[in-house]
């Protein structure tokens, strides 16, 4: 039974030492996965109070707590954003209610992104990639090379070739890309990791804050690009892209094609947490969707991976973030932290929509061409590198 606000405005004041709540609201749908109310001090200011309604939901808010608490006053003055912060936390039953200041802004929709409000986006994640990574290290946090990157990405395709289910074709893509030597050679940064649409909080189309900080690592910054590969409109994402290159120099050059991989091995992730749970319906839906990437990937399927943004990744890379939206209970008004609490459906934006001419390029050779065409044009003083070192 959902808890009324009003009794979650008596456990704020419980929470927050001097916090004095002169009016309180429900915030959010009164679904999901967290019981949450707005509160108004008598200051004029406002926050937020959720309680989970689950463990995985616990987990993730507890997840969510130590990665904001690890974004000091002074990593956070590096972020041309704002960033939740907590005000306290109190007991309530087997778990614990997390008072967090209230963030202005409009959540982000997929739909709605337009050119410059992906470019917004790309700065935004760019400040995060740009982080010093000692902090995540001085916070426990994990710490990945792109060995292991490499690593993780193998045993999500072994565990999935182990059902049976995904298409000859499509692994034997996956096994390509891990074998790309070129692809895996980067440099691990900071990365939010559990990035999609709603996500963000905006204003007059530049982003304000960023929400959900429970997969704070250091790692591939792949990770957080996958999503904005189902942008919508090719424009879109370029946009998005060429911001973030623009801050960080254009010098990993396989960042689009590892994105794209990153964004169809979401599928095979819903796949595995189909078999899992044993859940009929997440399997077969998996399936299809991976027979929608083949479809859609037909050109492309004797490339390792393609740097364009193919339907296919769009349609994964979209519903991943669609999926994480179902498992917030953020409304699209001034919100505090929201993040997702229990694996997401990557599914949403037909999955089996054709690949256009100009969606697809012909394969890796051609992106690895463009993408040192565009790095160079963000760095004019650069020298160009062989088109073979290069990728989208």
């Amino acid at each position: 039974m959902a808890r009324s606000h009003l009794t979650l405005a008596a456990l704020a004041t419980a929470a927050v030492s001097g916090l004095d709540v002169v009016s309180t609201s429900s915030h959010g749908s009164g679904e999901g996965d967290y019981d949450s109310a707005l509160l108004t001090a008598r200051d004029g200011s406002h926050w937020i109070i959720r309680v989970p309604r689950s463990q995985t939901a616990e987990s993730t808010q507890s997840a969510d707590a130590v990665g904001l608490r690890a974004l000091s006053t002074g990593v956070r003055s590096r972020l041309p954003f704002q960033v939740p912060a907590i005000a306290g936390q109190a007991a309530i039953g087997p778990t614990r209610a997390m008072v967090s200041e209230y963030l202005y802004g409009s959540i982000v929709r997929l739909a709605d992104i337009d050119a410059e409000l992906a470019g917004s986006i790309g700065h935004a994640i760019a400040a995060i990639h740009s982080l010093p990574t000692s902090f995540v290290a001085d916070a426990g946090l994990p710490q990945q090379t792109a060995h292991e990157v490499l690593r993780t990405c193998v045993g999500v395709m072994d565990r999935a070739s182990e059902t049976g289910l995904v298409p000859s074709a499509l692994l034997g893509r996956w096994e390509r890309a891990t074998e790309e030597p070129v692809l895996w050679q980067f440099a691990p940064t900071v990365i939010n990791d559990a990035l999609s649409p709603d996500s963000f909080l905006s204003a007059g189309g530049s982003v304000t804050a960023v929400l959900g900080w429970q997969g704070l690592k250091v790692g591939d910054p792949a990770s957080d690009l996958a999503w904005l590969l189902g942008a919508g409109a090719e424009d879109v994402t370029a946009a998005a892209f060429a911001s973030y290159a623009r801050e960080r120099g254009g010098n990993d050059r396989h960042l689009r094609a590892r994105a794209v991989l990153q964004a169809e091995l979401e599928v095979a992730k819903w796949l595995l947490h189909g078999t899992a749970s044993r859940s009929t319906e997440i399997v077969d839906d998996a399936v299809e969707m991976l027979h929608a990437i083949v479809d859609s990937t037909a050109g492309d399927l004797d490339d390792p991976v393609t740097g364009a943004t193919t339907a296919a990744a769009r349609a994964t890379a979209s519903a991943s973030a669609a999926g994480e939206a179902s498992a917030r209970t953020a409304t699209p008004s001034p919100a505090s932290a929201a993040s997702p609490s229990s694996p997401v459906r990557p599914a949403s934006a037909s999955p089996s929509s054709p690949a256009s001419a100009t969606e697809a390029e012909s394969g890796l050779a051609a992106a690895v061409a463009a993408s040192a065409a565009a790095a160079d044009a963000v760095r004019p003083g650069a020298a160009r590198d062989s088109a073979r070192t290069a990728s989208a």
